[in-house]
């Protein structure tokens, strides 16, 4: 997919016929934020604008632009100490963190300890009220225990991703280094409006590239594409079954 990404803006059949007024737009489409995979699962088939001939999945440029600010003014409702934001995933981390930390909620990256919403007497015990994952499948534990508590589930997800327990929906690519950093910078900018921290975007005083996850040194995104490929070959159900309780179905 990294390779799509890459050569996205070369690609005319990425173009799509959305208005070029709107900045977020541009940005979408040179992070790559609209690419999926090759694979679909039947939750995310509404959110799919069309599929390129080498096979690769494209999410509709202009749904992702509005779900967005739609999510960035519910979450704008809640108590940003009642919100958690999870992320499995290596390029998760630092768009999470950032994100958690712009708005003042709860980052949990790396491995999600089971109990963590669900179990008083653990050490890093929480109890939110809304919870965002940043990949479903990978994230199924935080789902399933947010579950449980009746918190809202927020997924970004992308074309093979399932949805069960999911309550919002943000249809992105949720692989890509650059994405990831994009959607989660907008998400805390549309939060920070919606509350009336700051006025106007420009007022934001972070820049895209603080939410991305810096390559280590002799790190490559080729070598991370192909430790991450197992998360392209599809969605793996008995996974998110174990782990949710049901597959498939958008309780939104």
């Amino acid at each position: 997919m990294k390779k799509g990404e890459k050569n996205m803006t070369e690609n005319k059949e990425d173009i799509q016929q959305v208005p070029t007024t709107n900045p977020s737009i541009e940005k979408y489409l040179t992070t790559g934020a609209h690419i999926g995979t090759r694979f679909k699962s039947g939750d995310m088939n509404r959110y799919i604008y069309k599929q390129r001939k080498d096979g690769l999945k494209v999410l509709d440029v202009q749904l992702i632009d509005e779900r967005v600010k739609q999510v960035g003014q519910f979450l704008a409702k809640y108590d940003p100490r009642l919100i958690a934001v999870v992320s499995r995933k290596m390029y998760g981390k630092t768009p999470a963190e950032e994100f958690a930390k712009s708005i003042g909620a709860y980052a949990i990256t790396g491995r999600f300890v089971p109990g963590t919403f669900t179990n008083p007497r653990g050490k890093e015990f929480l109890q939110p009220q809304v919870v965002i994952v940043t990949e479903p499948e990978s994230d199924a534990q935080a789902i399933s225990e947010a579950s449980k508590v009746r918190a809202v589930v927020v997924a970004l997800a992308s074309t093979n991703n399932l949805l069960a327990n999911v309550d919002v929906v943000i249809p992105v690519n949720n692989k890509g280094r650059k994405s990831l950093a994009l959607i989660y910078w907008l998400l805390a900018k549309e939060f920070l409006k919606a509350r009336g921290d700051i006025p106007n975007d420009e007022a934001f005083p972070k820049k895209v590239e603080d939410f991305e996850y810096a390559l280590k040194d002799g790190e490559s995104e080729e070598q991370n594409m192909r430790r991450g490929r197992r998360d392209r070959r599809g969605p793996r159900v008995n996974r998110l079954e174990e782990a949710a309780g049901l597959a498939g179905g958008d309780r939104n």
